[in-house]
């Protein structure tokens, strides 16, 4: 099984998105984030996002189903899994309310997953698009509850489970040594030194992580070369 996770930057980074879906749309799970679905606006301000980007990548990986889960109207997560895969439950979850919220990007936000089962195994795919607070990407209160939020729900959960996406934090914080409690940390036990490309102009060079059983057995980890957004995608072949 193949899993890709990757924010996309809201489509900014179009054409070369575009063609790296086609090079990658045999992969059997993907996760996005930073994605629009038939918006009237932009979320900050108007750099080329793609306000429809969803049914773009709906267009070309025509042998996934593909789901939708908004943090706010019209923007959120998306994930596509492979129709070969028996699904047996898909929706969200809310990890950190912000009943302030008017405009910009520190919204709401949720984590998206998907049950299924393959070979007879049972796995939760959970996607999720942390808290962005534009103060770096250290602790805070908000992002301490948000990953107990987050450990709360994969605790509640049987068979295998991963845990991947854009969590706006550094390695070295209390935040994701929650989320590593009874998970791997792939990012730490690959030595990863950046998740960012180069259009990311500030010195901090991490942001995604993949976390995982720690029964799984990973035939490849990577983070890949391709520079379709400012965050890196990153790669999983279990």
């Amino acid at each position: 099984m193949k899993i890709i996770t990757l924010n996309t930057w809201g489509g900014r980074v179009y054409q070369p998105l575009l063609d790296f879906l086609e090079t990658y749309k045999n992969v059997d799970i993907l996760c996005f984030q930073e994605i629009y679905h038939k918006s009237n606006k932009v979320l900050v301000e108007d750099k080329g996002d793609k306000l429809n980007l969803f049914s773009d990548l709906v267009s070309i990986l025509k042998e996934h189903e593909g789901y939708f889960n908004p943090s706010i109207p019209s923007y959120g997560l998306a994930l596509f899994i492979s129709k070969n895969l028996h699904i047996l439950e898909q929706g969200s979850k809310m990890i950190y309310d912000n009943p302030e919220y008017v405009s910009g990007a520190n919204h709401p936000r949720n984590l998206q997953y998907i049950r299924f089962i393959d070979n007879g195994k049972e796995f939760t795919i959970i996607n999720v698009h942390g808290l962005w607070t534009g103060k770096g990407k250290t602790d805070t209160e908000d992002r301490l509850k948000q990953s107990v939020a987050i450990k709360n729900y994969i605790d509640s959960l049987k068979g295998i489970k991963i845990l991947c996406g854009d969590f706006n934090l550094l390695p070295d914080t209390k935040s994701v040594s929650i989320l590593e409690k009874g998970m791997r940390n792939l990012i730490k036990e690959y030595n990863i030194t950046s998740t960012r490309t180069e259009f990311y102009g500030k010195p901090e060079r991490y942001a995604d992580y993949i976390f995982i059983s720690p029964e799984l057995k990973v035939k490849d980890f990577r983070v890949l070369p391709d520079k379709v957004s400012d965050h890196s995608p990153l790669f999983l072949e279990i």
